[in-house]
C-alpha cells in the first residue's frame, strides 16, 4: 500500500534539553509545544515486496525496521519526503520528518495505531517527533518507554495566536540536536534547569487556560534563554545563535517596551519564532522583514498534528 502524510513542525514553549535514556529517547523533563499549520513535512511511503532494500536514508531505515517488527512484515519501502522549510536549521525538521514517516509507514502497512502508540513510536525515531503527532497544544511527559508520549492538552482552536517564523539562515547547523544533548549534563546549570521544569509547566498551562498572553510569553521566552544558557556552558560550548538571531531577539524586546507585544523562542538552531496576537501580526511582519539579515518571515498559526493526505 502507498500512503502520503503531512506532519507539522512543532514549537516547544517549554523545551527539553537532555535525555534520561539516549536509546529510547526519554527526556529528562516534560515539555510543552504547539503544532504549526503550514510548515512541515510531506512524506510518501510505499511498501513493495519486490524491493531488495529500503529506498531511504539510514535514520529512516531504523524507523522502518520498527514498523516492520510491529506489522510483522519483511517488505522493503520506498520513501519520498520533502520539507517546505529549511532542513537542519533549528526548525524541528527531524520532528516533522519522523512524525510523518511514522504515520505514513504504519498506515501503509495496514496498521491503525492509537495516537498514544503512534507518538511513542515517533519518539523512538526523534524525541520531539512525538509532539508532532497530536493536534494543537501538546504536552510530552517524561517517563519510561510505555508512559513517555505526547498528548493534546488544549485543542487547535482553543486560542487564536500567530507564530512568525523568522529565517535568518537556511544553512544546516554543524552540531545536531542529538549530539548536543548528549553533553547537556556537563553544564553547571543543567540540574537546576531540570529541577525547575515541573513548576514552569504548571505555570504555563495556567497561562494558556486563562489565555494570558503576557504571562505565556514571559515564561516561554525565559525558558528559551535558560536552555541556550545551558548549551553555552556545556563542555564543549554549544552556541547555535547567530548575530542576526540576536538582532531579532533584541528587536522583539525593544518593540515590546514600546507597546508592540510579542515574544520570541528559539529551538536548537539559529532561526527565531515570534509569537503574537492577530492584531499585531501585520505590523510585526513589516518590521521583522526590514531587519538586516532576515531572509524571510513565514506566517503560521497553531494547527493539527500528523494527518493522512492519501
Amino acid at each position: 500500500m502507498k500512503v502520503t502524510v503531512f506532519a507539522p513542525i512543532n514549537v516547544a514553549l517549554i523545551k527539553y534539553w537532555g535525555k534520561e535514556d539516549n536509546q529510547l529517547r526519554l527526556p529528562a523533563n516534560d515539555s510543552l509545544s504547539v503544532c504549526l499549520t503550514n510548515l512541515g513535512t510531506t512524506t510518501t511511503v510505499e511498501w513493495d515486496k519486490n524491493l531488495n532494500q529500503d529506498l531511504a536514508d539510514s535514520r529512516m531505515k531504523r524507523q522502518l525496521d520498527k514498523v516492520r517488527k510491529i506489522a510483522q512484515i519483511n517488505w522493503r519501502a520506498k520513501v519520498v519526503t520533502k520539507n517546505n522549510f529549511p532542513s537542519g536549521a533549528g526548525l524541528s525538521s527531524s520532528a516533522s520528518g519522523l512524525a510523518a514517516l511514522t504515520l505514513a509507514a504504519t498506515a501503509a502497512a495496514g496498521l491503525k495505531l492509537p495516537e498514544k502508540d503512534l507518538s511513542r513510536l515517533a519518539r523512538l525515531g526523534s524525541g520531539s517527533a512525538c509532539r508532532s503527532i497530536p493536534d494543537g497544544w501538546v504536552e510530552w511527559s517524561k517517563g519510561d518507554d510505555k508512559t513517555s508520549y505526547a498528548k493534546t492538552i488544549f485543542p487547535t482552536d482553543y486560542w487564536n495566536l500567530r507564530i512568525l517564523v523568522v529565517i535568518v539562515s537556511d544553512k544546516k547547523k554543524l552540531v545536531s540536536s542529538t549530539a548536543g544533548q548528549e553533553l547537556a549534563f556537563t553544564s553547571p546549570f543543567y540540574k537546576a534547569r531540570v529541577k525547575s521544569m515541573a513548576a514552569k509547566i504548571k505555570k504555563i498551562k495556567a497561562a494558556i487556560k486563562q489565555k494570558n498572553f503576557t504571562e505565556l510569553g514571559k515564561i516561554m521566552e525565559a525558558d528559551c534563554l535558560n536552555m541556550h544558557r545551558v548549551m553555552r556552558t556545556q563542555q564543549p560550548e554549544l552556541n547555535y545563535l547567530l548575530p542576526e538571531t540576536k538582532t531579532v531577539m533584541q528587536a522583539v524586546k525593544k518593540w515590546r517596551e514600546e507597546g508592540l507585544e510579542s515574544y520570541f523562542t528559539i529551538n536548537t538552531g539559529q532561526n527565531a519564532l515570534v509569537f503574537c496576537e492577530p492584531k499585531n501580526e501585520n505590523k510585526l511582519v513589516e518590521r521583522l522583514e526590514k531587519i538586516e539579515g532576515v531572509i524571510e518571515v513565514r506566517r503560521d498559526k497553531i494547527g493539527k498534528g500528523a494527518r493522512l493526505l492519501t
